[in-house]
């Protein structure tokens, strides 16, 4: 294998197997990569656009059986900090969502052992008839694998359920590395990385939208990060004709603070910021049928993100309202507003706000300065 001939194949925007996907990460350089996932995605979002979102991620409950080794912010059942979230703390995030501008909620817990299809159905009802301009962008495949098992139902009726009671789209939660040797070994309570991709099958032919996450730079291999992005690329491929399928692919890298994986296993994180974003550019290479590739400012900061930007990435996520999962791992930097649009524009770029469906929206007239100032934090 070339290195030259594998990326003027990337340009043809040919599928590269995970074999040659492989060989160009650890072979070409940084540059080579940035170029073509440059040029490929100014052929798949042909503007100087970079889109961003207002919306928060809220937690149904932090009671989970999975016993994730990367994830700090479960609790057992019946552990005295276990909660379930009221309407009235739904009511009070909603509507602060709505005053900064935002029309989202990113909803998701754990795998509640007495949460089951009725509890979820009649949360999305109750929250849509609360507020019908509502989006929910909410729960992922391991949290559908686990209702479907409480229900001893399938993965097609317990989503067409979901969504017509209320769902809007389906998070690429809980993807982590899609191998299975990998996930026995980090989050052997979760589902496989065959029912992962099943679910999400299922919901492309309930035409549900659906976004694509890898977590990496843990005790994974080169290989098995490429192979991870050849089986997202491959459900594209499946999906109905009239389906969006997987609307977003979105990599960060592995937050190691005070996590079991780090004590146990020993892995940390050491995803350099070169890493990620040669990371950034093999996303765009090895997924040529998925338009959007999103920079994870949450987890590597601004100026790494904004290199992603010119490597590929056109989009740079949302401000983050709320956010509790990672951040307990150890992501700690924020944007407001303003901020995430100026470092749009120190990148060269236009901002633009989008929703879920990345449709372009205006900046909402609500979005007061004040309001916005709330939100303001150090962003290192």
């Amino acid at each position: 294998m070339r290195t030259d001939d594998l990326l003027q194949r990337a340009l043809n925007f040919d599928f590269l197997s995970a074999e040659e996907g492989q060989f160009l990460f650890e072979n070409a350089a940084t540059a080579e990569l940035m170029y073509v996932g440059n040029r490929m995605r100014q052929q798949q979002v042909p503007n100087q656009t970079v889109t961003w979102i207002i919306d928060r991620n809220s937690n149904t409950t932090n009671v989970c059986l999975a016993n994730c080794k990367f994830c700090n912010f479960y609790r057992r059942p019946g552990h005295a900090e276990s909660y379930i979230t009221t309407i009235e703390e739904y009511r009070q995030k909603i509507e602060e969502t709505f005053a900064f501008g935002g029309e989202q909620l990113l909803l998701q817990g754990g795998h509640h052992p007495d949460l089951g299809l009725a509890y979820y159905c009649d949360l999305f009802r109750e929250l849509k008839s609360l507020y019908p301009n509502l989006k929910l962008h909410a729960l992922g495949p391991p949290e559908v694998a686990h209702i479907t098992k409480l229900e001893k139902s399938t993965h097609y009726e317990v989503l067409k359920a979901l969504h017509e009671a209320g769902l809007d789209s389906l998070p690429g939660a809980g993807a982590e590395i899609l191998d299975d040797r990998v996930r026995r070994l980090i989050s052997k309570g979760k589902c496989g990385a065959q029912e992962w991709l099943d679910i999400m099958r299922a919901a492309h032919q309930l035409n549900i939208t659906t976004s694509a996450t890898m977590m990496f730079g843990h005790i994974e291999t080169n290989r098995e990060r490429m192979e991870h992005l050849v089986k997202i690329r491959e459900v594209q491929s499946e999906k109905p004709a009239h389906a969006k399928g997987f609307i977003a692919f979105i990599p960060w890298p592995f937050q190691d603070e005070d996590t079991i994986l780090k004590k146990i296993k020993r892995a940390r994180n050491t995803c350099t910021s070169d890493e990620y974003v040669r990371m950034i550019a093999m996303s765009r290479i090895m997924l040529p049928n998925v338009v959007n590739i999103q920079a994870s400012w949450l987890t590597v900061g601004k100026q790494v993100a904004q290199i992603c930007l010119h490597s590929g990435a056109n989009d740079f996520g949302s401000i983050m309202i709320e956010e509790n999962v990672v951040s307990a791992a150890g992501a700690k930097f924020r944007f407001t507003a303003n901020g995430i649009q100026d470092a749009i524009r120190e990148a060269g770029f236009t901002p633009q706000l989008r929703n879920q469906q990345y449709e372009y929206r205006d900046l909402p007239t609500n979005m007061k300065q004040q309001e916005l100032d709330k939100l303001a934090m150090i962003v290192d």
